[in-house]
């Protein structure tokens, strides 16, 4: 397949720079992946389309705040969006400045903290900063919003750009299926019987990042840390004893269960996954799927076409462009069941 065959046109309005007052507030386009069918719901419907006895996977990562602005000792400014705490005081970074970056450049940043670089690793940087990474990130550092989120991070964003449920520190992206549920959301479906377990997949700034080859099976993912824990494998095993469902909350808990599932059935996992779910793929764990929509020519939609058909998903991304939903991160979401 082409990468071109996973684009479509999207009013620029139509992309969501901000959350709705309320989370569950927004949209909730139903398609079918059996038959292509269409329906349009409120996510607050969501009750309606689970059953009794069947288990939500969450992804319980909590975004940091990464995004820095400082400046090199030679004075050109620079801004550092971190991907990932290596150690105490190293970390992977994603920095742009003018005449680039070598090693050994130090760089002033907020707070009185100091950073130098120490070697290039592809599209990152590894640089050590004169403090512990992590806490000097939390108290310094600003929300990293999406590129296509035209505006500067707010304070609210600290709150909205998180999910409810978010508890390890690691992903410089939110896991934005997750944003639409509050705390009395997923009490009531508990209360209905409906099973929760939980996943950890540290989402990287590379989730951003086009695919740049036409021919999407030469595409290669970022790496992302992942954790399926045993409760997790266990919930599954107990919902296929009854027959019930695996509805995964994301494409991150997709890309997790099936990494983790890739031996040919799931198993504890803990480690880096470079998964890429493309047309093709034979799902072994998941069952439906709820999602935001996605950036055109991305692999998240590649992934929810492998899913339902990538005919089926476009035409129902044309059917919500044409009825106005909000795209992306802040957006409206999706209930996706598979193509056969």
């Amino acid at each position: 397949m082409r990468r071109a065959d996973f684009s479509y046109q999207l009013p620029q309005e139509l992309i969501a720079d901000r959350p709705l007052p309320r989370r569950g507030a927004s949209r909730l386009l139903v398609l079918d992946g059996a038959t292509g069918g269409i329906r349009d719901l409120a996510f607050d419907d969501l009750c309606r389309l689970l059953n009794a006895g069947d288990l939500i996977v969450l992804n319980d990562t909590r975004v940091l705040p990464a995004r820095l602005r400082g400046r090199k000792a030679s004075g050109g400014a620079c801004e550092v969006l971190l991907e990932r705490v290596m150690d105490g005081r190293r970390i992977l970074a994603q920095v742009r400045a003018s005449k680039g970056l070598t090693p050994g450049t130090r760089i002033e940043l907020p707070g009185g903290a100091r950073a130098v670089a120490i070697e290039r690793r592809g599209e990152l940087h590894l640089l050590e900063l004169d403090r512990e990474a992590l806490p000097y990130f939390e108290a310094h550092g600003s929300v990293p919003l999406p590129p296509y989120v035209a505006r500067e991070a707010e304070a609210s964003d600290r709150e909205r750009y998180q999910t409810v449920y978010a508890e390890v520190p690691g992903a410089v992206a939110a896991p934005t299926a997750g944003l639409h549920f509050d705390r009395e959301a997923l009490a009531a479906l508990q209360c209905r019987g409906i099973g929760v377990a939980r996943v950890t997949l540290h989402v990287g700034a590379g989730t951003f990042t086009p695919m740049r080859v036409d021919d999407v099976a030469e595409h290669r993912m970022h790496a992302e840390r992942v954790h399926v824990p045993a409760a997790t494998v266990d919930a599954v095993e107990a919902v296929r004893r009854r027959g019930a469902r695996v509805v995964a909350i994301g494409t991150t808990v997709v890309r997790a269960l099936e990494a983790a599932a890739a031996g040919g059935r799931l198993a504890e996992f803990g480690g880096d996954t470079e998964i890429f779910i493309r047309p093709g793929h034979r799902f072994r764990v998941v069952d439906a799927l709820l999602t935001n929509f996605h950036l055109p020519e991305s692999t998240l939609l590649v992934l929810v076409s492998a899913f339902a058909g990538r005919q089926h998903v476009l035409a129902a991304y044309h059917h919500a462009i044409a009825g106005r939903y909000r795209f992306f991160s802040y957006g409206d979401a999706m209930f996706v069941t598979p193509e056969p």
